[in-house]
């Protein structure tokens, strides 16, 4: 038989063998096991993160439905996790359509909860109910304990399938004791383990992520949980969120514990502290040998324990610290970390955490309900969807800042799950801001110095972005997500409400109607048209400034002695003060790699000057320009046309003062260059000494007055002779080119001093103090810190 022949019977077989018995059906949550990706998104870090995020936000929904004022997050020294709430509690009675209790439901079921029916919940983050399930189906092992009706149940899953485990070791439960697992169709009763007060409700679930689903790069990252707990307490005010770290024990500052904005829990009698510190945590205390003894334990005229009152409850009236307070508790030595969060002010505390920067106005506040109509499924009586349009709520709370900066940091929630990509709600916030700003800008032209006949001045989004610090929340039911991820909100009825609130709120305040408003708004509207001429002028000078060959220099300022073309690599631009040393240093330089562009005296102070005086300045205009990158938030630094830019000035005060401008002007619209290392300063020297006797025609050079004296006392004490007539250089223009070669401009043997940028945030707070236009905190600062005076540290 031919080759094709035998391939056509094998495909004819296969085809025969092909029935529903090849068909298989994944039951249950082992469809999670075989896909976690399509849950989770990933199976590495992210995936692992996202399983943590999934039980938090259960308890925050609960937070949400006001049912819940503490959440516990403890990370356990053997790698399981556990979070606990004060919320209802997971229902315990039995579902009548599955025949299964609820937390068994809610443990084993995908799409099953009480957040498909609008009355348990209004607006909350897990909508899919799939995040208890799926974290259950991907943990090697999971506990739930629930309290209720006085009651503390219990119940165990291995791999997301009920049964019980047998302990080794009672107080270390691990994945890895025996387990048995319910026979299948048999429903698993809840273990009542223990009694409460009877108003006592609240969930603990802890769990081991599985191994055999995480691959071996998935990390833990407990900054991304501080994080994630610390803008959960921004976006629900009043919420408690504790998260105790066992993997790491404190060091303790006794000189803090004084200054903390919370009680510390008290033992009572008979406890020690670190009992306390486990009933604070969260989990229940081992269950009594029977249910007589843990209620005689409960009830039995014990005392109540601090903070509650005799019914066993905290009081509901308890105070709450000043608003913006983070609790940040530091332990004594030798106990586990504990870090506890509790905001009172919202966004616009989140706001203010989130600004870095010296603020243009102050925090603004855009808030409200509105409604839309939206068509959805509704689940019957019967467990049947049927169709119906239905009116929704939705609250939006928006704040929002501008500081003197070009970055913007803007975050956005939906029932405070965070939406990184945006969607909806931010594009509503969006469009109506820049629409609001574009008519102030119109009706305000001549006085912010528009030009409308020309067709490039348009405030474009990116403008009004620019360092705009916002943080965006609106609380809908049932939102619509692209993805199980959340990403991006999807919920299109969303947006229009957002708009009509941003245009009606936003702007009264950027118009300077509102009452207060008129300075700030004078000041943002300002910003914000500086953004559009310093982007129109950015890509002006983009086009003018790259250098795609050697003819391209014709268009770079007259002044600029330029190198040849092709050694961009190597690259040297020094900025030279007066004309003076431009003449020696045009002989000194070599042409190949070395350009120089001199500059009149000092410079303009950017940190005083709006964006158009900048631009309008010759001379800083001419250094954006020959560096060819653009400025600001349109800096490039790989169209950089120089690999070094060096500052060359005069080794006294006035050179000094001229370099703090140069540097001025590099930090707030070239900064890369400094971040990145391609900025440096010449070090010429202040004194020649001329060498006499054998070594008549040798020269020394010094760099400061302290080091010529050390430098004479030593050629005295080595007999060498010298000159008495010492030369001191008032100016780089008295060197003769050969001087100036060797000693500043020679890569072999100059001396640079490289600026460093080591800590950006003290650089942005020193900046503002010493070069901006508030002149009595520079007065201060100089008068507090005269008594440390340094003359080893002045850069002459």
């Amino acid at each position: 038989m031919s080759q094709a022949g035998r391939d056509t019977k094998a495909a004819k077989a296969q085809e025969e063998a092909y029935s529903a018995d090849s068909l298989t059906v994944l039951e249950g949550l082992d469809a999670v096991r075989k896909r976690p990706g399509m849950y989770i998104g990933t199976t590495d870090s992210q995936g692992l993160m996202h399983c943590l995020w999934e039980i938090i936000d259960n308890s925050v929904d609960e937070a949400l439905a006001g049912a819940c004022d503490e959440i516990t997050v403890t990370l356990h020294d053997d790698g399981s996790i556990e979070v606990a709430d004060n919320g209802r509690g997971i229902p315990v009675d039995v579902e009548r359509k599955t025949g299964l209790s609820g937390v068994e439901v809610v443990l084993t079921k995908l799409h099953a909860g009480a957040k498909f029916g609008n009355a348990s919940y209004t607006a909350v983050g897990g909508l899919h109910g799939v995040g208890s399930s799926v974290v259950n189906a991907l943990s090697s092992r999971l506990d739930v304990e629930v309290d209720r009706g006085g009651k503390t149940y219990r119940m165990e899953f291995h791999q997301g399938h009920p049964g019980v485990y047998t302990e080794e070791d009672g107080q270390r439960p691990s994945p890895d004791s025996p387990f048995k697992r319910t026979r299948k169709g048999r429903p698993t009763q809840l273990r009542v383990v223990g009694k409460v007060p009877p108003k006592r409700t609240g969930t603990r679930i802890r769990y081991w992520a599985d191994p055999e689903i995480f691959n071996s790069t998935a990390e833990f990252s407990y900054q991304q949980l501080i994080d994630r707990v610390r803008q959960t307490s921004f976006l629900v005010p009043g919420l408690k969120i504790t998260v105790i770290d066992e993997n790491i024990q404190e060091t303790g500052d006794p000189s803090r514990d004084e200054l903390l904005e919370v009680d510390q829990p008290v033992a009572p009698a008979g406890e020690d502290s670190q009992a306390v510190q486990e009933q604070a945590a969260g989990p229940q205390a081992e269950a009594a040998e029977s249910v007589d003894e843990a209620e005689d334990a409960t009830f039995a005229g014990a005392e109540p324990a601090p903070n509650q009152d005799e019914s066993g409850e905290p009081p509901l009236g308890r105070d709450l610290p000043e608003a913006g307070v983070e609790l940040r508790p530091v332990n004594p030595a030798g106990h586990k970390r504990v870090e506890e969060f509790l905001h009172t002010g919202g966004v616009v505390d989140f706001v203010d955490y989130l600004s870095n920067g010296e603020p243009v106005s102050d925090i603004w506040r855009i808030h409200g309900e509105g409604s839309y109509q939206e068509e959805t499924q509704k689940v019957g009586p019967n467990g049947e969807l049927h169709a119906e349009r239905i009116e929704r709520a939705c609250g939006v709370d928006i704040a929002l800042r501008w500081v003197n900066d070009y970055d913007s940091t803007i975050r956005s929630f939906v029932n405070v799950v965070a939406t990184p990509g945006g969607g909806m709600h931010v594009d509503g916030f969006m469009n109506a801001m820049t629409r609001q700003v574009r008519k102030v800008m119109e009706a305000n032209a001549r006085k912010l110095k528009v030009n409308l006949k020309d067709p490039h001045a348009k405030i474009e989004r990116d403008d009004v972005l620019a360092g705009l610090v916002a943080v965006v929340t609106v609380r809908i039911a049932e939102p619509q997500f692209q993805g199980q991820t959340k990403d991006v909100l999807g919920t299109a009825q969303v947006k229009p409400v957002v708009t009509r609130m941003t245009d009606d709120q936003f702007g009264q305040m950027i118009s300077g109607s509102k009452r207060g408003f008129k300075e700030q708004a004078g000041r943002v509207m300002e910003k914000i048209v500086g953004e559009m001429h310093a982007r129109i002028q950015a890509r002006k000078t983009k086009e003018v400034t790259r250098r795609k060959n050697a003819l391209e220099s014709a268009s770079m300022p007259s002044k600029l002695s330029d190198c040849m073309p092709g050694n961009d690599d190597i690259a040297e631009l020094f900025i030279v003060e007066g004309d003076s040393a431009l003449g020696t240093a045009k002989a000194a330089r070599n042409s190949a790699f070395q350009a120089l562009l001199p500059i009149r005296g000092k410079i303009l102070n950017v940190q005083k000057a709006s964006i158009s005086q900048i631009l309008g300045n010759k001379e800083c205009a001419s250094i954006i320009q020959v560096v060819g990158a653009g400025s600001g938030a349109n800096f490039d630094i790989s169209q950089s046309r120089y690999n070094k830019v060096i500052m060359m000035t005069d080794a006294d005060v006035d050179g000094a003062h001229i370099r703090i401008l140069l540097l001025t002007l590099f930090y707030r619209y070239m900064r890369p260059l400094i971040e990145e290392g391609h900025v440096y300063a010449a070090v010429p020297p202040l004194h020649r000494i001329s060498l006499a006797g054998k070594r008549k025609g040798e020269y020394l050079y010094t760099y400061s007055d302290d080091e010529l004296e050390g430098k004479l006392a030593e050629l005295q004490r080595q007999g060498i002779a010298y000159k008495e007539d010492i030369q001191r250089y008032k100016g780089l223009g008295e060197m003769d080119a050969d001087q100036l070669a060797d000693t500043t401009m020679d890569p072999r043997t100059r001396m640079l001093r490289r600026i460093r940028m080591e800590d950006a945030e003290q650089a942005a707070r020193i900046f503002p103090l010493l070069m901006g236009d508030e002149v009595p905190p520079r007065k201060r600062f100089i008068v507090e810190n005269a008594d440390d005076f340094d003359r080893t540290k002045i850069d002459t």
